[in-house]
């Protein structure tokens, strides 16, 4: 299985940049084991770790998902439906312990990452494991987010702080 989904990773991220080609990426990265919803335009690298890991992300409709977007994702991933993610954004489910044990290193957490409908993620946002990202918050471009980021809030900085919520008028 990981053979199909390392072939069709890589189809997916070989096509080349045009605009029909890239409405329909999305397709192949259904047969590479990602969970994606219709209408989703995905551009080119997309970027899956550990192999095998494909079927551990999740992408609703009508997302759009910029260049070199990264899946670090041994533990799940849920995207809802039209998200918008810019620019080598990262997706890590996976950290270590602060404790080295002798003969058996720093041990390995793994938590899922869930963001919501409507989200906005900027251009360079790191997403941690165990995070939550609501409806309609908005992530600064280079933020760190190491926690729960509520609905309609703008969130920025390292580590990613609330700034502001959405003024809805």
């Amino acid at each position: 299985m990981a053979c199909f989904e390392l072939l069709f990773l890589w189809l997916a991220n070989a096509l080349p940049r045009i605009s029909f080609l890239e409405k329909k990426r999305y397709l192949l990265l259904r047969l590479a084991g990602v969970k994606i919803g219709q209408k989703c335009l995905v551009w080119s690298p997309l970027i899956v770790r550990p192999v095998g890991g494909a079927s551990n992300i999740c992408i609703g409709e009508r997302c759009f998902l910029n260049t070199e977007i990264r899946f670090g994702c041994p533990g799940k991933i849920t995207i809802g439906d039209r998200v918008q993610i810019g620019p080598r954004v990262s997706f890590e489910t996976a950290s270590h312990g602060l404790k080295y044990e002798p003969g058996r290193g720093r041990g390995t957490i793994i938590e899922p990452i869930t963001i919501g409908d409507e989200v906005w993620i900027g251009a360079g946002v790191t997403v941690l494991q165990g995070v939550t990202i609501e409806k309609g918050a908005v992530i600064c471009a280079g933020a760190v987010v190491n926690q729960d980021v509520p609905a309609g809030a703008i969130a920025g900085g390292v580590p990613a702080r609330i700034i502001r919520m959405v003024d809805e008028s």
